[in-house]
């Protein structure tokens, strides 16, 4: 079955960075949108980033916009999450996810990875 691997998680403090890797197996990688999704502790699951297939289209959240980097290698079968100027507000379970467009539903998702921001 599909499997979708985040790691790259970790403490960091306030205003330092990251950088989440998903390595994805068993699917047509380079046919399939990724996205990041994050979940902090009594809320809801949102959106954070995703890239189209090619590459050549990503969208953001308005919260991450100019923080955060999603890019990806095909060749590698990965999707990266750069995150930079990170605040304690971005702590939360990171999961990266497979769909068919950059817009859709994610029909796949990974275990997550824990991100903690500390003041």
């Amino acid at each position: 079955q599909v499997q979708l691997v985040e790691s790259g998680g970790g403490l960091v403090q306030a205003g330092g960075s990251l950088r989440l890797s998903c390595k994805a197996s068993r699917f047509t990688f380079s046919s399939a949108a990724m996205g990041w999704f994050r979940q902090a502790p009594g809320k809801e699951r949102e959106f954070v980033a995703a890239i189209s297939s090619s590459g050549g289209s990503t969208n953001y959240a308005d919260s991450v916009k100019g923080r955060f980097t999603i890019s990806r290698d095909n060749a590698k079968n990965t999707v990266y999450l750069l995150m930079n100027s990170l605040k304690p507000e971005d702590t939360a379970v990171y999961y990266c996810a497979a769909s068919s467009t950059i817009t859709t539903t994610p029909s796949y998702w990974g275990q997550g990875t824990q991100v903690t921001v500390s003041s």
